[in-house]
């Protein structure tokens, strides 16, 4: 196995969003050459993120709002809510970032068995109309971070007090709705194997 071929996937259960994207931005500020590719798998406590240029929104409710440095509009995590980050070199790997942008989203289409979609001009996956996962990095000097959050079996409530993604009246859904029993850490894990195999194709 060469260093591009290694993914080191890291399961670690429920983390403040605060100490995930400090610790996020460490990683790839520190990272080498030689430095191996890592795919986080986490849950937040209840928590919006806004993207790079997006509206502060006026909220309603006591979850707190935090300003992030990664592509997209405004989302919600929470507890049962696989979040994926994808700390990827990019530029080691040959792979630009709209085409590291759609593995992603082929990754999830593939977890459904093809049954999710894609919207022109809205980074994520839709099912039937409704989003179900969310997805926006960053990338500095060919390196990625941030990644995707998939709805599993959460509480759903919060989306309904801000424009998820930027999009007004934006319906969202989750796995449980879809038929899928599994908890957030199973199906978050099978993700990131299917995420690692798109990249070692790549």
């Amino acid at each position: 196995m060469t260093l591009v071929d290694e993914i080191t996937l890291q399961s670690l259960g429920r983390v403040p969003y605060e100490k995930a994207f400090a610790e996020m931005r460490a990683f790839t500020a520190g990272r080498t050459e030689s430095t191996a590719d890592e795919i986080w798998l986490l849950e937040h406590p209840p928590v919006y993120t806004l993207g790079q240029g997006a509206r502060i929104p006026a909220l309603s409710n006591s979850i707190p709002l935090v300003q992030a440095d990664r592509g997209g509009e405004i989302t919600y995590h929470g507890p049962g809510q696989a979040v994926l980050y994808t700390l990827i070199d990019l530029g080691r790997r040959g792979i630009k970032v709209k085409p590291f942008v759609s593995l992603l989203e082929q990754s999830v289409i593939d977890l459904l068995g093809g049954r999710g979609e894609r919207r022109p001009g809205a980074p994520g996956v839709y099912v039937e109309g409704a989003k179900v996962a969310a997805l926006g990095i960053r990338v500095t000097r060919g390196r990625a971070y941030h990644g995707l959050a998939l709805n599993v079996d959460m509480d759903l409530s919060p989306f309904a007090r801000i424009d998820p993604c930027g999009i007004p009246g934006l319906a969202v859904t989750q796995l449980r709705d879809l038929g899928y029993a599994e908890s957030a850490e199973v199906i978050g894990a099978r993700l990131a194997e299917i995420i690692m195999r798109r990249l070692s194709r790549a």
